[in-house]
């Protein structure tokens, strides 16, 4: 095994951070294996990158079932979803990811299905449907906008596990995990600059470290220093604080005054939603922006002074 993707938490034991959530899903499992039951229905939410599907993964290899995986927006049409529910078993775990990305007539047929054990096929021209019985499988649902799935199939979830941004210990200690499961040599500091760079997600983290990782064995070398990581920053246009350069653009963008989101995205050349929904959340989140009264986005303090010492940092260089 050389890649980080080989090195996963096989037991929710093992798992790092979102303890609330370990919680509740530990007690589900003691629950479902104490009255011989499948694991419950569920519904994942937080931002991508958080571990919704690994998470997932675990809970079907604690329960010893099958793992069903699915991107919400694979699935088109009836057919598509029939063909997912007629190939599970019981206690089956059919995740589907993005899951917002169904449509409402497929999330309505979705939560039918649940409720009736059985889906409806239709027999053709003049012909009545008929109904096929399913198996009782586990759904698990994975979302970053839980609003745009129909109440109906939200209130059919049992279990609602809220995952969180992780702590840079927390990140830390996952990148921890990985390197000592692979065996590569990292300077003690590189794993903790990584983290303060992963903005609480420790995919962003853990794609960080495989670039540094590569930056390493490019150049015949068996330890990742911080030469590499430095490297593999300047490769992915990474800063300080593990800005990419569209949110490094955006603070520019707004730095000599309130700004418009408009605005902003046609100097940035993307649709508002993508500004909004993806460059914005950790920006707003670390504290580097705000929005005033009128809904124009504005620099902070903070977000100045990172301006600031980057510009002096390019200076010196």
């Amino acid at each position: 095994m050389n890649d980080l993707s080989d090195i996963r938490p096989t037991s929710i034991s093992h798992v790092v951070g979102q303890e609330h959530v370990k919680s509740v899903v530990t007690v589900a499992l003691d629950f479902a294996h104490q009255e011989h039951k499948k694991f419950d229905h569920s519904m994942m939410l937080g931002g991508a990158g958080l571990g919704k599907t690994a998470l997932s993964q675990i809970i079907a290899q604690e329960m010893a079932t099958e793992f069903i995986e699915l991107l919400g927006q694979s699935i088109n049409t009836v057919a598509d979803l029939n063909a997912v529910l007629l190939s599970a078993k019981d206690r089956s775990i059919v995740f589907i990811d993005e899951a917002h990305e169904l449509s409402k007539s497929l999330q309505t047929t979705l939560y039918l299905a649940l409720d009736q054990r059985k889906i409806l096929v239709h027999g053709g021209t003049n012909k009545a449907p008929i109904s096929i019985p399913i198996a009782d499988f586990t759904l698990l649902l994975a979302t970053t906008d839980e609003y745009l799935l129909l109440q109906p199939l939200r209130d059919r979830m049992k279990l609602v596990l809220r995952f969180e941004y992780y702590s840079t210990d927390e990140l830390t200690l996952i990148l921890k995990q990985r390197v000592t499961g692979l065996k590569w040599n990292v300077e003690d500091s590189v794993l903790h600059e990584i983290a303060v760079k992963g903005k609480g997600t420790p995919r962003l983290a853990l794609r960080l470290l495989e670039s540094a990782h590569r930056v390493s064995r490019s150049q015949g070398e068996n330890v990742i220093t911080q030469d590499h990581l430095q490297r593999a920053c300047d490769l992915e246009q990474i800063d300080e604080l593990g800005l990419g350069p569209t949110e490094q653009k955006y603070l520019k963008i707004i730095s000599s005054g309130p700004t418009r989101l408009n605005v902003i995205s046609s100097t940035l050349g993307l649709p508002t939603r993508t500004v909004s929904e993806v460059t914005e959340p950790y920006l707003i989140r670390a504290g580097l922006i705000a929005k005033d009264d009128q809904g124009r986005r504005t620099i902070t303090s903070k977000g100045q002074s990172h301006l600031s010492n980057k510009c002096h940092i390019q200076e010196q260089n």
